[in-house]
């Protein structure tokens, strides 16, 4: 990765990060533990992707009425989401399996799904975890026209009405990635400002197969099965379900009330220490859910996530204990909402106040 327009961060100050390194090390140690997903990731990818296939044949090839496909591509669309979330996500990150090559089938979902994992890791894993919340930087606040959220940004009358009707937008975010962000970065090489690096000639077969791949599958196949008007409206409402449920979970982790939007200062540096930065630019949700916890693949726990990326979502409630002490310990605020719906409704204040401001 290579921009010069990305900030610095500030050196540590104190023993903060240092601290939280070392007893979140030591949990793992103490207790002989891997930081990995292990067989409990791995017996609920196995779930899901059964559920992903048995789902997907029952919707294809099925002879039953319409508002039971209607129904199968809701479950569909929430299925997509949670294998997002579970699996491909750990993946990603490689903290699925100490096993490379398992993380990397995990990971390579994601392509099967229509997106491609390859800019995926440079948007998300690099960018978004690096500079989160960080305008012109960070793409994940990048929402396009109809959404405000980045200051640096120019507002439009529009925008005043955005926490009214953000879900509609929301829900166009799968087809916008698979149909046009992918293919924009694939010619532009960047991720906002950021150069893509190691984009070579196998990446390339890669994302041009897997999209072929995604195309016969979600696509032709349907359309030849079911005909043209069914295969619209299921795969519109297979879409919508899961760019609503993907757009809506990434954003209470970043864009509620308490979060900030820091900007450099005119020597292109942070004030904060990273590991800071992203105590203030993140919040968790709902983190006694265990149920909650289990769907979204940890990520009501997006705090440890960022300060932790490399370990597996399964063991994020057992070192939120510890983030939250070393926290309290040196007076370092640590946002979290008791339940999803009271984050949803932070989300949606955080939008009106946006729009209007």
């Amino acid at each position: 990765m290579h921009s010069n327009s990305t900030p610095q961060f500030s050196s540590p100050e104190g023993n903060f990060a240092q601290d939280l390194r070392t007893r979140v090390h030591s949990y793992f140690q103490s207790n002989n533990i891997s930081k990995y997903g292990g067989s409990k990731i791995l017996i609920k990818a196995l779930l899901l992707i059964s559920l992903f296939i048995l789902n997907y044949c029952l919707l294809i090839f099925s002879e039953v009425d319409l508002w039971i496909k209607i129904i199968l591509s809701i479950s569909l669309g929430c299925l997509t989401s949670l294998i997002g979330f579970n699996i491909m996500h750990d993946g990603a990150h490689h903290s699925f399996s100490k096993k490379k090559w398992l993380n990397d089938v995990a990971s390579y979902t994601l392509n099967f799904l229509g997106a491609n994992v390859f800019f995926w890791k440079t948007k998300h894993n690099i960018v978004h975890h690096t500079y989160t919340n960080i305008p012109e930087v960070d793409d994940d606040i990048n929402a396009g026209v109809f959404i405000y959220i980045s200051p640096t940004k120019k507002k439009l009358y529009i925008h005043r009405f955005q926490h009214l009707y953000f879900p509609f937008v929301y829900a166009f975010l799968y087809l916008y990635w698979i149909f046009y962000a992918d293919y924009q970065k694939y010619f532009l090489k960047k991720v906002v400002d950021v150069e893509i690096s190691g984009f070579n000639k196998k990446q390339k077969i890669i994302f041009w197969t897997s999209k072929i791949v995604h195309l016969f599958f979600f696509v032709v196949l349907p359309f030849l099965v079911l005909g043209l008007k069914v295969w619209i409206l299921l795969f519109l409402i297979y879409a919508f379900t899961t760019g609503l449920i993907l757009s809506t979970v990434f954003q209470l982790a970043h864009i509620v009330e308490e979060t900030e939007f820091p900007l450099p200062d005119n020597q292109n540096k942070m004030a904060d220490e990273w590991m800071k930065h992203q105590l203030k630019t993140t919040t968790n949700f709902a983190m006694n859910s265990k149920v909650l916890s289990h769907l979204l693949g940890g990520l009501n726990y997006q705090i440890e996530h960022h300060l932790f990326p490399t370990i597996s979502h399964i063991h994020y409630p057992a070192i939120s204990a510890i983030v939250r002490e070393v926290c309290h310990r040196y007076n370092i605020s640590y946002y979290s909402y008791p339940t999803i719906l009271v984050a949803v409704r932070s989300h949606y204040r955080n939008l009106k106040k946006l729009g209007r401001e």
